[in-house]
């Protein structure tokens, strides 16, 4: 059983790097921990536990949630706000904890996409759910193509302007629609944040325009899914796909990515990864984190072991132009995106 009081360990910011959001004040780190799928109800309170003091005690002080975080839908805030009551209470202030709204939560015509009906509701209920008076970054989840872009901005404005949200981020925005949302937010007098997109060596969308558009803009940029949906986890080596997997669940995985000519590409990557002295998901996040424009690389763990060996991806994220040539020779020809709203809605 563990202990009821936490003390968090004394040395914890001496084990990561931490770098700065766009223009903004906020250091982040360059490891954040996402919990999406592992950290709901159906997963025992205490594994959840140890895993996110396992985190905040190596440095990582960046948790990201969304309303509909499990399974099921809201769990996962349920869960984090119990650790928080029993572990984290007194280390608020050195924690920095975001939540979204974007995709469906409840039934009916405001549980889902843009509105600011359905926004600025979600955000109560997040807060409600983690029981804080507020979080640090309220994201809208993903844009949507049927609502002013102009209100959805709007009610990220009133999260800010009201104390809920200490600053505003999008996720899964386009360049153009990003560029649409700088100059909303700023005319509103609340400067976009952070931009949360899906990156990785095998889905480089943002490459394009993207980033150029938040270094430009001076907005901090988080990088989700760094392991391109786990395939980059070296679970698929080999042509059999693990029961506990993420392509076992249709939902969560196009089983059709796992083809042999990507899996090939896969292998390949893992071979480079050898030569550098890490695991293929080692050098998939210090990939991610070779670019400075990156603020953070956004990871979900399934237990501390794999936190463990993400973590060490950090001691060695330097890479020499050959490794970054044969790298692009086999991330070519390979687009693992399933967050259609990044390069959709034009």
């Amino acid at each position: 059983m563990i202990p009821t009081i936490y003390d968090a360990k004394a040395n914890r910011y001496e084990k990561l790097q931490y770098r700065r959001s766009g223009n903004s004040g906020i250091l982040l780190p360059a490891i954040s921990l996402g919990l999406w799928q592992n950290f709901g109800s159906t997963k025992p309170l205490e594994d959840t536990r140890n895993i996110l003091r396992y985190g905040f005690d190596n440095g990582i002080v960046h948790f990201d949630l969304a309303n509909n975080y499990g399974p099921p839908y809201g769990s996962a805030e349920e869960t984090f706000g119990e650790v928080l009551r029993r572990d984290f209470g007194r280390y608020r202030d050195e924690l920095f904890i975001s939540t979204k709204a974007g995709y469906d939560m409840w039934p009916g015509p405001y549980g889902n996409w843009g509105s600011r009906k359905y926004l600025l509701s979600s955000l109560d209920q997040s807060l409600s759910r983690m029981g804080l008076e507020y979080v640090d970054v309220f994201y809208s989840h993903r844009f949507d193509p049927n609502t002013p872009l102009e209100e959805t901005m709007g009610a990220l404005d009133t999260a800010v302007r009201s104390g809920k949200a200490l600053y505003a981020g999008i996720s899964s925005y386009s360049a153009e629609k990003t560029l649409e949302a700088i100059a909303i937010l700023k005319d509103l007098g609340t400067p976009l944040f952070i931009h949360q997109p899906s990156y990785s060596i095998l889905n480089r969308w943002i490459e394009e325009a993207l980033l150029d558009v938040l270094s430009t803009h001076g907005v901090g940029c988080i990088a989700f899914s760094p392991l391109a949906q786990g395939i980059l986890s070296e679970k698929y080596l080999s042509s059999e796909i693990p029961d506990q997997s993420r392509a076992a669940d249709s939902s969560s995985l196009d089983k059709t990515m796992l083809n042999e000519q990507n899996l090939e590409k896969v292998r390949s990557l893992s071979g480079i990864a050898k030569k550098r002295g890490q695991t293929l998901p080692q050098m998939a996040i210090a990939w991610v984190l070779r670019d400075p424009r990156i603020t953070s690389a956004l990871i979900g763990v399934r237990n501390i072991e794999q936190l463990k060996a993400n973590i060490a991806a950090l001691e060695n994220t330097h890479f020499d132009q050959d490794e970054l040539a044969e790298i692009d020779k086999f991330s070519n020809g390979v687009n693992i995106n399933l967050w259609e709203e990044s390069s959709s809605y034009k």
